[in-house]
């Protein structure tokens, strides 16, 4: 046979070329920090406004970042002592960026565009590059965190801190040099003082450390930097204990399955084979985050009820962690990357409802420039006005001009003066003496609320029931506005 007879079946048997498979391109280290942070900053701007509309802790923060730094100061001796630091910085903003809705809340947006860059460099080292840009994006997407990173309140600052301070921690493992730990020592003190219960963190680090096994020399620099963290914010938690008045309306967990499911879904995703890399593993960093604090907060529940999930709003930082590795972990377990563009539009679907929700008025649990619009609108010039209990005042103080021409019946000393934040008032007899000179009141009753036990309150109710009669109620997001007459003919 010749050569040219045998050339086709020579052909036959050389396999066609395989191509090579296409490599994802990896994310640079630029971009895991500016791309979560610019995502941050686009959803916190995202109807931040929300219709102009305020809160009632929004407002109380509103109200106090008005004072000097003095009155802040003296106020924070009678109430609200575990929020002062945040009072002091809100009032050096307002002082410099002038006291307005966005002002209020734009130190949120930022925060939470700094914890966010934070969550990707954290899943950059602990996982890869792709981990850790997609923690990075998860982590404001959250609808948690997308609630309080729109708030005038100190939760996203906490939580960038608490970002941070875990980072300053990773990195320092294998570093041990004594200037990291002195940053993470800071950084975690500065976010105890914002808010007590972000000690819980420093818990769940301590947690890391064990379970990674890490030298006896880096557990020692761990214990005196936590002991040095515990020493700096003892004072604060001995002089706000004699105030745990302001947190007697918390009468069980609120909101606490939407932290269970948080906390089972993080563990579900740490199950994974996750990529690991440095001596400090990703799960053994993020679970004890997600789970821990929520939990310590549940058992010192059992001795007097705290738990409030936006306490531990930095819970968030772990299961965005585990959610971003787990999604690298899945995509390069996908031959086509179809599949993960799939699972991706789904997620972002199922947020939509959610994030346009938290948008709304509705979305917090009282509206206080509602209340406002509505005593304004109910009251004539020269009605009274009789807050039930006088603790609620601060659902109206924002806008003064809504009770400009009501008189407050009740209020001896207004909240400024007095360095309070819903001021000081008359003696039960004086303050029935003064409701019986007229003959229109608008009375304002939070939607939740019961009257405590206290003669100025029974002197209230008693006196309304005894010599009035209920004109009309208007009902609003988080109160009751009501106006009564004057009964000529009173009940015995």
């Amino acid at each position: 046979m010749s050569v040219a007879e045998r050339g086709p079946a020579v052909a036959r048997t050389v396999p066609p070329p395989v191509p090579a498979p296409r490599r994802t391109p990896v994310p640079s280290r630029a971009v895991v920090v500016v791309a979560p942070l610019s995502l941050a900053i686009a959803l916190g701007l995202w109807g931040i406004r929300r219709k102009d509309t305020m809160w009632g802790d929004e407002s109380v923060t509103y109200q106090l970042a008005h004072r000097d730094l003095a009155q802040i100061w003296r106020t924070a001796q009678h109430v609200d002592l575990v929020h002062v630091l945040h009072y002091a910085v809100m009032h050096e903003v307002f002082g410099l960026f002038g006291a307005g809705l966005l002002t209020l809340r734009l130190p949120s947006v930022l925060a939470t565009a700094v914890a966010a860059s934070g969550v990707g460099l954290l899943g950059l080292r602990l996982a890869g590059p792709r981990a850790g840009l997609l923690a990075g994006l998860v982590f404001p997407l959250l609808p948690q965190v997308q609630k309080y990173a729109q708030e005038g309140r100190s939760y996203a600052m906490v939580c960038a801190l608490v970002t941070w301070a875990t980072y300053a921690l990773v990195v320092g493992v294998p570093h041990r040099a004594r200037w990291r730990w002195a940053v993470y020592g800071a950084t975690m003190l500065a976010a105890c003082l914002l808010h007590e219960f972000a000690v819980l963190a420093l818990v769940a680090h301590g947690v890391t450390l064990v379970v990674s096994r890490v030298p006896r020399a880096v557990l020692k620099a761990w214990s005196v930097t936590a002991a040095g963290v515990v020493a700096g914010l003892l004072p604060l938690v001995i002089r706000s204990a004699g105030q745990s008045e302001q947190v007697s309306w918390i009468s069980g967990p609120v909101r606490l399955p939407g932290l269970l499911a948080v906390a089972v879904v993080g563990v579900a995703c740490a199950l994974a084979p996750l990529e690991a890399r440095g001596p400090v593993r990703l799960p053994v960093l993020a679970v004890p985050i997600v789970v821990l604090p929520g939990l310590l907060l549940l058992i010192a529940s059992l001795v007097k009820p705290l738990f409030v999930d936006r306490y531990v709003l930095y819970s968030n930082i772990g299961i965005a962690l585990l959610l971003g590795a787990w999604m690298d972990h899945f995509h390069r377990r996908q031959r086509s990357s179809r599949n993960t563009w799939i699972a991706a539009v789904a997620v972002l679907a199922a947020l939509v409802p959610p994030s346009l929700s938290l948008r709304t008025p509705q979305s917090r649990s009282d509206d206080v420039t509602a209340i406002g619009a509505a005593v304004r609108e109910e009251g004539r010039p020269g009605d009274g006005l009789l807050y039930l209990s006088g603790r609620h005042r601060i659902l109206t103080a924002a806008n003064p001009e809504d009770t400009r021409f009501l008189t407050d019946l009740a209020l001896a000393q207004d909240p400024v003066s007095s360095n309070t934040l819903a001021g000081v008032e008359l003696p039960a007899r004086d303050i029935a003496a003064r409701m019986l000179e007229f003959d229109r009141i608008v009375a304002v009753r939070a939607a939740s609320a019961h009257s405590p036990a206290d003669p100025r309150e029974e002197a209230k109710t008693s006196t309304l029931r005894r010599h009035f009669r209920e004109y009309g109620t208007t009902r609003v997001d988080g109160a009751r506005v009501t106006v009564y007459v004057r009964d000529r003919a009173p009940a015995p």
